[in-house]
């Protein structure tokens, strides 16, 4: 027996987990057996392995950390790399100035610190934890060994299912057939590698002569080719309908459904949604991630001065706060993180959504249901009878919603609601073009705001960047301005997948509505009249705030123009 493990069942006795009678049974039993004697008394339930990793701690003087209760975050993850900490079957903690924390089942191992110094060129800081701890935490960070889009499951699954060639089906009943295993399997990773990317969407599209497969990341669709053969279109998209809920018999009419599954410790939601076309049905997926609520006001892009004004509008007892944008602008987020925001337990906050995507703690949640009668406005007459002091209303689509909305909001509630207008003082135009009395605008609206999403760029590959001379006549910046200021760029990494970007954040344009600016709503001016005086007081425009962030390094002039077309700065 190696004299090390000598030592840790001297460790176990003297921390009182077993004591020397035992042990010398034990050495019997195992040399007889011919296997460890640490391994006999945990397979034999003398001792846990969690005692085992307790006395592997004390021996070295360590702490025992428990992986499954960290929250480990991805710039610590990105400094070992995936192969590295596989083969030393290591999970780095936290890193300091010089030195990076690792967790590890076996201190003893000095190879493997020795290499780990010098492939991370840091002081390494040693942690324990269990073995099946550490197993766990390599999957959940950097995913098992097969399943990773480069090289993993795809190929396995799709060679699988050739060599099984049971032909892939369902039939009438919708009963799937014993085959289906790792087409279970390749529906699974699908939905794996889309979140561990980051993706917002799932599409999968049926065309002529292939069944694409596209993930939306950072705003922007990317193809994954080659990952789902044409044959294999039906049964994956039955398999998808069969745990959307949906009927998968029925191939004439678009079907909506959600999917609830597990990705590591994280609950992760699926709004799913199926559509008839020419070649087949087409499956888009919403991957719903409610760590993206928990977002305070600068993690979703406001700077200090904006931020402060928000916080103070989002504050008021009652008036009603628009904000407006196209599809995918992240209003829905926004709104959400300004419920989280304000969710107090002297509050009583109601939402009325079609549909629910997120469910809030301490917040009570309507979901529309127009096949029964219960719309937008009949949701809205029943809650403000519950005596809420906030109101989130998804969309306002129609006169009756609006002028319920408003009323509420001009009788004591706060109601928080979103518009389709492409900018701020639009949204005025759009109540007023809808029904609602000019003068009922005037006295209610707090605050219009518009935004849109602009890529950040990746903090692992940014560099400083010389715009060219049309971005800068673009977003109408001299030369000289660029002395006192810090425009970069990413220059691709594999932290970003070789796009320069990571992560979103929102540009935004903020009308306050002030006794000048209700005189004017009151008065019906055009919109540009209304702008303009927007402006006067001090409204930034969406590509003014852009190219605030532009020249504060935070985002490109490419994303900032792109997002602004139309725009004047």
């Amino acid at each position: 027996m190696a004299e090390k493990d000598d030592y840790l069942l001297d460790l176990l006795v003297d921390l009182g987990f077993t004591t020397a009678e035992v042990v010398a049974q034990a050495r019997e039993e195992a040399s007889a057996a011919g296997v460890g004697v640490v391994d006999l008394l945990v397979a034999n339930k003398v001792i846990r392995p969690g005692d085992v990793t307790q006395a592997k701690a004390a021996q070295f003087g360590a702490e025992v950390v428990h992986l499954g209760a960290l929250k480990i975050e991805d710039d610590v993850i990105a400094v070992m790399p995936r192969e590295v900490a596989r083969k030393y079957r290591v999970i780095p903690l936290f890193q300091t100035e010089g030195k990076v924390a690792v967790a590890i089942a076996d201190p003893s191992d000095l190879n493997a610190i020795d290499s780990l110094t010098h492939l991370l060129h840091a002081e390494i800081e040693l942690r324990v934890a269990s073995e099946p701890d550490i197993e766990a935490a390599l999957g959940k960070y950097y995913g098992s060994e097969k399943k990773s889009l480069d090289a993993g499951i795809f190929k396995d699954v799709i060679q699988e299912l050739n060599e099984e060639n049971a032909g892939l089906t369902v039939d009438d009943a919708g009963l799937e057939l014993e085959s289906d295993a790792p087409l279970i399997r390749l529906v699974n990773q699908i939905i794996v590698d889309a979140f561990k990317l980051r993706a917002s969407d799932i599409h999968l599209e049926p065309l002529a002569k292939k069944f694409r497969l596209r993930y939306r990341i950072d705003g922007v669709m990317q193809e994954i080719p080659g990952k789902t053969p044409k044959k294999l279109q039906a049964p994956v998209i039955a398999r998808l309908k069969i745990q959307a809920g949906m009927v998968i018999s029925e191939h004439r009419v678009p079907q909506d459904g959600r999917i609830q599954t597990k990705i590591g410790n994280k609950l992760i939601d699926l709004r799913v949604s199926c559509l008839p076309t020419n070649h087949g049905e087409s499956i888009v997926m919403r991957i719903l991630d409610k760590e993206g609520l928990k977002l305070g006001l600068t993690e979703l892009g406001f700077l200090s001065d904006d931020r402060a004004t928000f916080e103070r509008l989002i504050a008021l007892p009652d008036g009603i706060l628009l904000v407006t944008g196209p599809t995918g602008s992240g209003k829905t987020t926004t709104l959400y993180s300004c419920l989280n925001f304000i969710n107090r337990p002297d509050r009583k906050i109601i939402t009325v959504e079609d549909p629910v995507e997120y469910v809030l703690a301490g917040i009570n949640q309507v979901q529309v249901n127009d096949l029964v009668g219960f719309t937008f406005a009949m949701a809205l007459r029943a809650i403000l009878r519950q005596a809420p002091n906030i109101v989130m209303i998804g969309e306002i689509r129609d006169i009756e919603t609006a002028s319920i909305a408003i009323n509420a909001s001009l009788t004591g509630h706060l109601v928080f609601s979103t518009l389709h207008t492409n900018d701020a003082p639009g949204a005025v135009t759009r109540l007023v073009d809808i029904g609602v009395k000019p003068f009922l605008v005037a006295s209610s609206t707090r605050c219009l705001m518009a935004q849109r999403l602009v890529r950040k760029i990746c903090k692992k590959c940014i560099a400083p960047y010389e715009p060219t001379d049309s971005e800068l006549n673009a977003l109408g910046i001299k030369r000289d301005e660029l002395k006192s200021a810090n425009v970069q760029k990413g220059r691709g990494c594999n932290n970003c997948n070789n796009t320069g970007h990571r992560g979103r954040m929102g540009i935004f344009e903020i009308f306050v509505v002030d006794d000048d600016a209700r005189k004017l709503i009151y008065d019906r001016v055009p919109t540009n009249v209304l702008r303009a005086r927007a402006r006067e007081m001090g409204m930034r425009t969406l590509r003014e705030d852009g190219i605030r962030k532009v020249l504060a390094g935070m985002t490109t002039p490419e994303e900032v123009i792109r997002a602004t077309v139309g725009d004047e700065a």
